[in-house]
């Protein structure tokens, strides 16, 4: 089973994505802020993690230069709302440090499926479906 890790300070936005990928069949974890987040991930790194860029603590464009450091294997969804920068700047900026998508909220559920299906392909891909 293929493991996802959320990670947002807000709790509803973790638990509303944990619902939608749980029900698409994943593994999925979660943390509240980078900190918590990279102490999971060396205990076992997930196959994707999906990280808001704006976050107390350890905020998300730090936690992917040090997720890609140290789990270079690991995918990762980029997600923002922008902040004191608009939302394009903050993803643009996670591109450039090595998410390998991003999404601007709010998200669907469509997109945010379509989005992690494109960078986790589903086990066995390849096979009908």
């Amino acid at each position: 089973m293929q493991h996802i890790h959320i990670i947002d300070d807000e709790a509803l936005i973790r638990e509303l994505f944990r619902r939608i990928l749980e029900t698409e069949g994943y593994e999925v974890s979660d943390a509240a802020d980078g900190n918590e987040a990279l102490a999971m991930c060396r205990k076992a790194p997930p196959d994707l993690i999906i990280t808001d860029l704006i976050m107390p603590d350890k905020e998300g464009i730090e936690t992917i230069i040090e997720m890609k450091r140290d789990f270079p294997e690991v995918k990762i969804i980029a997600i923002s709302g922008g902040g004191r920068i608009t939302a394009k700047e903050y993803l643009e900026l996670a591109a450039t440090f090595g998410a390998d998508m991003t999404l601007t909220k709010p998200i669907s559920r469509d997109e945010l499926l379509a989005a992690v299906r494109t960078v986790l392909p589903p086990e066995g891909a390849g096979a009908p479906e």
